[in-house]
């Protein structure tokens, strides 16, 4: 791994793709019972840090997340902000502030974590649309995914933005949203700005289905962002499926020529308690569970292709 640092060093630094740094180092804000629960119950639980949080607190956390990601060799971070009627503006106006002041090269993406089809939403998110560095969506918060992917790619076009958008979360079969997301890259003519945050439920697909994913993806010019570590503590489920670690299949992704970069996710929240944003960590646990021993290849991942999904190169 020594080797595998010294070239991210000069090759730029690493790139942290995707995190939530507003929420960065509030686990302790939450019990254990709470530190437990499923994906979807967490999605409401963070409401209790979002109603006890000031932009001053926002702000707080965020630059002391950006302190710890320099030590860790970060150069540029994207972050996804929450903006709903829980948090108000404080998180966004405090990241706008922290964007103005920090030397690292951060970027703003919305977090839609309670939707886009309620006009109450739109509204609020479509009022900080110029100051968004890139759109950010999460299909799964509302009922039609399809529609939500109509909304959010509208904005992504008529602000000539790019769009990342979580899919695939649940390591599960019963995810086709990767799929989804191709087609309706496709339908909107957003071909080349988009990016898949996560794609781990393709790996639960049969081998022709994923083929079918990447000649779509290719297709879409879709690029991906994978968070090694985000879903490594999936419980146990009776699904049955191939065989395979519960991360995005990025050793296959490679080889079908799509873009692929890195990203922590949460930082030590309700979310990822222990998760303290180490990028080494996460390339270590990408490469053995991936078996990716190509060192280019990894450098690329953590650094070219960071900045690639990030608008930056």
């Amino acid at each position: 791994m020594k080797k595998i640092i010294t070239k991210i060093k000069e090759n730029g630094g690493f790139v942290n793709a995707h995190s939530h740094i507003d929420r960065a180092n509030t686990a302790s804000y939450f019990s254990k019972e709470e530190q437990y629960a499923f994906l979807k119950e967490k999605w409401r639980l963070v409401d209790k840090i979002k109603n006890q949080s000031s932009t001053s607190d926002y702000k707080n956390r965020m630059l002391e997340c950006i302190e710890d990601q320099k030590a860790f060799g970060v150069t540029a971070l994207l972050s996804f902000i929450d903006i709903d009627d829980i948090a108000g503006f404080r998180a966004f106006d405090a990241a706008c502030e922290v964007r103005e002041e920090s030397d690292l090269n951060f970027k703003i993406a919305c977090q839609t974590l309670k939707g886009v089809l309620s006009l109450k939403y739109q509204m609020m998110i479509e009022f900080q649309l110029p100051q968004i560095d890139i759109i950010g969506s999460l299909p799964s918060a509302d009922n039609d995914k399809s529609k939500h992917l109509d909304v959010v790619m509208k904005w992504a076009k008529d602000y000539n933005k790019r769009l990342h958008v979580h899919v695939d979360q649940l390591n599960t079969a019963d995810e086709k949203e990767t799929e989804l997301l191709a087609r309706k890259t496709m339908q909107w003519g957003i071909e080349d700005k988009v990016t898949a945050v996560h794609s781990i439920s393709l790996a639960c697909h049969s081998k022709y289905y994923r083929n079918e994913v990447y000649k779509m993806s290719r297709d879409a010019g879709l690029s991906f962002i994978c968070c090694p570590s985000a879903w490594i503590d999936h419980p146990r489920r009776e699904d049955l499926a191939p065989i395979h670690n519960s991360i995005t299949p990025v050793d296959e992704l490679i080889k079908n020529d799509l873009i692929v970069a890195i990203g922590s996710d949460n930082i030590m929240d309700v979310y990822k308690p222990y998760c303290d944003g180490d990028m080494a960590f996460e390339l270590r646990m990408l490469l053995e569970a991936c078996k990716i021993y190509n060192e280019d290849e990894l450098v690329k991942i953590a650094t070219t292709n960071g900045r690639k999904v990030l608008g930056i190169d």
